[in-house]
């Protein structure tokens, strides 16, 4: 036997009628929407998508092709070839950047894992710890961030030559993970003095030390923070060049997907049907980490305190 729910009874507010709610309703609409501002979304992103398009187009046109014409004759005289990804992802070919794309990996996960663990630590300690000194040591590591890279080049590599790990992925991984640190500590602060204290004291009470609270009440809270900022240390390790370039250098052995990309453009850029295919390869292992994880990166922005 089914029973049948009863109907779902909406109490308007006093003195409001369902037509003035309705005409609330569209008038909120409209100020929310805009139709130049929808079309000035559909003009950025047809803009920011046609280049993205048409080295799509190009990594899958022959050589001679590429260096004759432009991308956009496929219209007219359509040409394609797997040729250029068959050379880029060829294990056996001098040419393949496969090796490429597995020291991109290599790099990237250690430079997102390492960050991110430190920074929880220190973080955690910012926020809910006291020690002497705290606000000012705070104020310095927030104070690094407007540190330029670029002068920091010349010294570290001086510093890695001289203990011997430089051209390893070593020098790489800590390089990453010195100029992360400082952008982590500061967001994962900031999203852990947002948690009520009543929870940590609450926590406290019951007997949990500063390790069990760490790992039994904040990580769980944190997992939307660690993946926003997961997300966004992954797509700026993976897509750097300047760092890779200067202590991993161009050996096969060590050099990223962007260092080989870097070098398949010659002085001439006589390489542009290779260029092609291995930028567009570069592209899809971020765009699938972005994909697969973007929920959590939504969240993470939109985070800062506990709903109940």
């Amino acid at each position: 036997m089914t029973t049948t729910p009863p109907p779902v009874q909406v109490v308007l507010p006093a003195g409001r009628s369902e037509g003035d709610v309705a005409a609330t309703v569209r008038a909120t609409k409209r100020r929310l929407t805009s139709p130049w501002a929808t079309v000035a979304a559909i003009v950025l992103a047809t803009v920011w998508t046609i280049p993205t398009f048409g080295l799509l187009v190009t990594s899958f046109r022959p050589a001679a092709d590429i260096n004759s014409t432009g991308w956009w004759t496929v219209l007219t005289n359509p040409n394609f070839t797997l040729e250029n990804y068959r050379t880029v992802l060829a294990t056996d070919s001098s040419q393949s950047l496969l090796p490429f794309v597995i020291n991109s990996v290599v790099i990237a996960v250690p430079s997102v894992v390492l960050p991110i663990f430190l920074a929880t630590l220190a973080a955690y300690s910012f926020a809910w710890m006291q020690f002497r000194g705290r606000d000012a040591l705070f104020v310095a590591v927030f104070a690094l961030q407007v540190v330029p890279i670029q002068v920091t080049l010349i010294p570290l590599l001086s510093l890695y030559a001289d203990i011997g790990v430089a051209g390893t992925f070593w020098a790489v991984w800590i390089s990453h993970t010195m100029f992360g640190l400082p952008l982590a500590v500061f967001l994962l602060h900031n999203f852990m003095r947002e948690i009520p204290g009543e929870l940590v004291e609450a926590a406290r009470v019951d007997g949990a030390a500063h390790v069990t609270v760490f790992f039994r009440l904040m990580l769980p809270l944190l997992k939307p923070a660690l993946a926003a900022f997961g997300i966004y240390q992954f797509l700026w390790v993976w897509n750097d060049l300047l760092v890779a370039l200067t202590f991993a250098g161009s050996s096969n052995q060590v050099a990223p997907m962007t260092v080989a990309l870097f070098n398949l453009t010659g002085t001439r850029g006589s390489q542009w049907f290779l260029l092609s295919a291995g930028a567009f390869v570069s592209i899809i292992v971020p765009a699938i980490v972005f994909l697969a994880l973007q929920r959590y990166f939504v969240r993470g922005l939109l985070a800062g305190s506990v709903k109940g």
